[in-house]
């Protein structure tokens, strides 16, 4: 990890952490900023046949977006591990102050996600964040059991980078525009 930098990998082989090393990575990252410990957010992991499966319904959705748009598709084949991150509200009714909002919650399951790359970059996994057109598919949807009022996030894809070639360090961008101080 160079300089603690992350970058996503656009090519992952396996091996990719396993059901018990995913848990331990996932308990460290749960501890990222998450107003009232509501864990507004679940994983489902999808590997070896579940991927085939999923494949199959980005393939369907694929084929009916081509005719209507001409887009490509995605591939579920990309590596060995998928891990579908699932934004599940929660309502906050513990009657110790107020209920937490959702865009609160949201950032709760952004952070996670945040701190769970972090970490597996850190054990020498590479990871890439995939969203898009499949994040709204009624048929992915039902294929991977989310509730009417869970929103599918997107898709971290994970596995042992194999670079074509050597990376390159990321060059910091001054960002001190975006900063001010408050004066009264």
């Amino acid at each position: 990890m160079a300089g603690g930098q992350h970058r996503s990998e656009h090519h992952l082989a396996e091996p990719a952490p396993n059901d018990q090393e995913f848990a331990y990575l996932l308990r460290v990252a749960a501890t990222a900023p998450d107003h009232g410990n509501l864990r507004p957010w679940r994983l489902t992991l999808v590997r070896d046949e579940g991927r085939a499966a999923l494949e199959r319904c980005f393939a369907d959705e694929c084929a009916e977006a081509e005719l209507r748009h001409g887009e490509p598709g995605e591939s579920a084949q990309r590596a060995p591990l998928l891990a579908t991150l699932v934004f599940s509200p929660q309502r906050n009714d513990t009657g110790r102050g107020t209920p937490v909002p959702e865009w609160e919650q949201l950032a709760a399951a952004s952070a996670m996600a945040s701190s769970l790359v972090l970490l597996l970059h850190a054990r020498g996994f590479g990871s890439i964040w995939r969203t898009g057109r499949f994040t709204e598919s009624e048929r992915i949807r039902n294929v991977l059991g989310l509730h009417q009022e869970e929103r599918l996030l997107g898709w971290l894809y994970i596995g042992t980078p194999q670079r074509l070639t050597p990376s390159k360090r990321r060059v910091t961008e001054d960002v001190t525009d975006r900063i001010s101080v408050f004066a009264p």
